[in-house]
């Protein structure tokens, strides 16, 4: 079932959700006013040689004061929703306990010029901005840190249910966890599996209790959780290969997708962790799987994969094909991928819908003197994902809504500020923003 290329917004349903998505601690700077606490992030930034160039995101985009302009921004583009992350230090800057009346009051102030735009509010709870008073006892390793999560989304969706009726719960625990407690690579840069393995079972465990907080507090509400997903494919057909790419799935999708559906951890993926595999409680596992109304899939890329004895747990490791067109970040350029992956979700799992919450490219922006930005490659890729997400759609895979990833180019995380996604280019030292070749394309898809 070839789809329309380009793409005719036309050929998708009249109810789809077409927007874009941002993240509190990428682009509100603001990082020590009006009450806010300190976050993980806040203090990574700190630690020398953790942020590619040294950065911070005590500034990023400034759209704590600039917020009107950024959903001006949105609402020309033509898109009819815009996915948010709220800032937990600036609600709860202990993590629990005394709120921040200030903090309140900036989300208030966003959603309803959100609604006043016609911009349906998708909030994501966190997207890994953790306050760091909670990770001076241990952060997600803690299970208290589950309650704490409990508190800070009854504060919050008690604030903005009545207006904001799209939750998601986390953005891509795989970050928040394992390449934070595990790989080091991320706030709060810890290096220990077992921890790693612990921190993601709580995150997963706050995700199903939040869900009824959620829809006590926002009637009518629709929630979910967003997971970064891979199709992953052997470096060959050897049984070496072959074996490898079952382990690295597991590690990589089946550990997040078994237990939200229900299955519980992936018995050869648990047998791989071996003693570093996370403590279960009584009534843990059927709580990760409370059923919820959509699963967002952030896509940017395919992995494949060969055997490798010191590969971590899974015994892979990532190849690197040759003759393949890939992003500024070295990503592989795959819209393929995103049908194979959507196809394989809705197979094996049957989630009621689906989401793309996150997907975009980075590459190296140039503002010319004309203060314009040609980025061709980026529109390109915008096209071809989006005449592939058609194709999942005609092979029945229910998508509900498509989030570019991001409006602004903005903070990326230990890159720093070295990658921009937007489809707005950012002028740091002045904070211009201006829209990109992309984006106009974009606007020009979105119009009737």
């Amino acid at each position: 079932m070839s789809a329309q290329y380009p793409p005719r917004r036309a050929d998708f349903p009249s109810d789809f959700r077409w927007g874009v998505s941002t993240s509190s601690f990428q682009i509100e700077g603001a990082g020590q006013e009006d009450g806010r606490g300190e976050s993980i992030w806040d203090r990574f930034c700190t630690e020398p040689g953790r942020i590619r160039d040294g950065s911070n995101g005590l500034v990023a985009c400034d759209h704590y004061h600039r917020w009107p302009q950024d959903l001006d921004l949105a609402q020309s583009l033509g898109v009819n929703a815009y996915r948010f992350s709220i800032a937990w230090p600036r609600i709860l800057p202990q993590g629990r306990g005394q709120v921040n009346p200030k903090g309140l009051e900036f989300y208030d102030r966003l959603v309803d010029g959100m609604l006043a735009r016609g911009l349906q509010p998708w909030a994501t709870l966190y997207h890994w901005d953790l306050p760091q008073a909670l990770q001076e006892h241990g952060g997600w390793k803690n299970r208290e840190t589950v309650a704490a999560y409990l508190e800070y989304t009854d504060v919050i969706t008690r604030r903005l249910g009545d207006r904001v009726k799209h939750w998601i719960t986390h953005n891509e625990p795989w970050c928040s966890c394992i390449m934070g407690y595990y790989e080091g690579v991320h706030a709060p840069g810890e290096t220990n599996l077992a921890g790693a393995l612990q921190a993601n079972h709580h995150v997963l465990l706050s995700h199903g209790h939040a869900i009824a907080v959620i829809r006590a507090n926002s009637a009518g509400a629709e929630v979910g959780i967003t997971l970064s997903l891979h199709p992953i494919a052997a470096a060959s057909t050897s049984a070496e290969d072959c074996a490898a790419q079952v382990r690295h799935d597991g590690v990589r999708n089946r550990w997040f997708l078994d237990p939200l559906h229900g299955r519980g951890y992936p018995a050869d993926t648990l047998a791989l962790f071996g003693a570093d595999a996370p403590q279960v409680q009584d009534g843990d596992m059927q709580a990760i799987a409370t059923p919820t109304d959509f699963l967002g899939v952030n896509y940017y890329f395919p992995e494949e994969v060969r055997h490798c004895e010191t590969g971590g747990p899974a015994r892979s490791a990532l190849t690197h094909k040759d003759g393949v067109e890939r992003t500024a970040f070295g990503w592989e350029v795959s819209p393929q991928g995103m049908v194979d992956l959507l196809t394989r979700v809705h197979r094996d799992y049957a989630p009621a819908r689906m989401v793309l919450t996150e997907n975009g490219s980075t590459y190296e922006d140039v503002l010319r003197p004309d203060g314009t930005v040609a980025d061709a490659e980026r529109k390109s890729y915008l096209q071809r994902h989006l005449a592939s997400l058609q194709s999942a759609m005609k092979l029945g895979v229910p998508v509900q809504g498509y989030f570019a990833w991001s409006l602004l180019d903005n903070f990326e995380w230990a890159e720093g500020y070295l990658r921009r996604f937007g489809l707005a280019y950012v002028d740091y030292a002045t904070q211009s923003r201006i829209l990109k070749d992309s984006g106009r394309w974009y606007s020009q898809f979105l119009r009737p």
